[in-house]
């Protein structure tokens, strides 16, 4: 088995080349699409007398239904891979309107607009254009930080050639794409969700860095912040990188999930990808990942528990 902190320079090739595909098209339904009771991919109608779906509050006769939030979801390769299960659990959870268009290998600033020529992201999947045409309620970032200047809007600025440049245009990235959204949507624009990061082998100090400019800049804007890279870590370690760890009483419930179940842990981590919670191998084309993995689950979770508390 690869040793993670070994790993850096075949997690460079993997994120140029399998997860940087610019042309690849956002997973999941169109954005302008329209959703019925009978689309694809939403909730079929209960049976008469079924209890509600875990996490919904039943309506009392008389009482005004409870609006189902409308959820964008945007990012890297992170994202990608996450995108289907977090719509599951989303809709699961609160019957959201769920829309993702992330993009592999990006970051910040290629959902800005204005970068159009130099961004892997097209104009019309901006997050800016996107809350224009869809009204969401929430917008979710998840982005793990892209610190090599991959993308061309980074202006070849790096972790590792200048810490100092990179935190203060991250934080500069992060203020421009939230006062974009806000102004997208008016006075009634969406509620930003950053969803944190989990630990890195490689450079654990920026994961911790990025992670606390996120909750700088949802504190700032009246935003949230979702915690969902604390479900990846061992308790007590937050920043402390494991490619197992003890299995869940959902996990264990649901055997696929507990994937060594005789020591009861399960993996979140390839052997050869420190990064991914995909278990499948990455391939050329970025694309939500095809096999239960219990990483996935656990960060999508977490990302549905803090839109259903806030939506509550």
């Amino acid at each position: 088995m690869r040793k993670p902190w070994v790993v850096g320079v075949l997690l460079a090739g993997v994120l140029l080349g399998a997860c940087g595909d610019p042309a690849s098209a956002p997973e999941g339904p169109p954005p302008d699409a329209p959703r019925t009771s009978a689309s694809p991919g939403l909730p079929a109608p209960r049976e008469q007398g079924a209890p509600p779906p875990r996490g919904r509050v039943p309506v009392s006769p008389g009482a005004v239904p409870r609006k189902a939030p409308r959820v964008l979801y945007l990012g890297d390769s992170l994202a990608m891979e996450a995108q289907k299960v977090l719509g599951q659990e989303l809709r699961r959870d609160v019957e959201a309107e769920y829309t993702s268009a992330p993009y592999s290998g990006t970051t910040l600033c290629d959902y800005l607009e204005g970068t159009a020529d130099r961004s892997l992201v097209p104009a019309a999947d901006k997050a800016a254009a996107l809350v224009r045409r869809l009204r969401p309620d929430f917008v979710v970032l998840q982005f793990w930080g892209n610190s090599w200047g991959y993308t061309p809007c980074m202006d070849g600025i790096t972790y590792d050639k200048s810490p100092a440049r990179y935190f203060t245009r991250y934080a500069a990235d992060a203020r421009r794409l939230a006062e974009q959204i806000a102004a997208a949507g008016g006075g009634d624009g969406p509620r930003i969700v950053w969803v944190s990061q989990g630990p890195d082998p490689a450079t654990p100090d920026r994961v911790r860095r990025v992670n606390a400019l996120y909750e700088k800049q949802a504190a700032a804007t009246g935003d949230l912040v979702s915690d969902a890279g604390k479900a990846v870590s061992p308790a007590g370690g937050r920043y402390t990188w494991a490619q197992y760890l003890p299995c869940t009483a959902h996990e264990r419930a649901h055997r696929d999930y507990c994937t060594q179940p005789s020591r009861d842990r399960t993996a979140l981590h390839r052997d050869d990808d420190y990064l991914h919670f995909c278990l499948a191998p990455t391939t050329s084309t970025p694309k939500p990942c095809p096999v239960r993995s219990p990483g996935i689950l656990r960060i999508a979770r977490e990302i549905a528990k803090t839109i259903r508390q806030s939506a509550g």
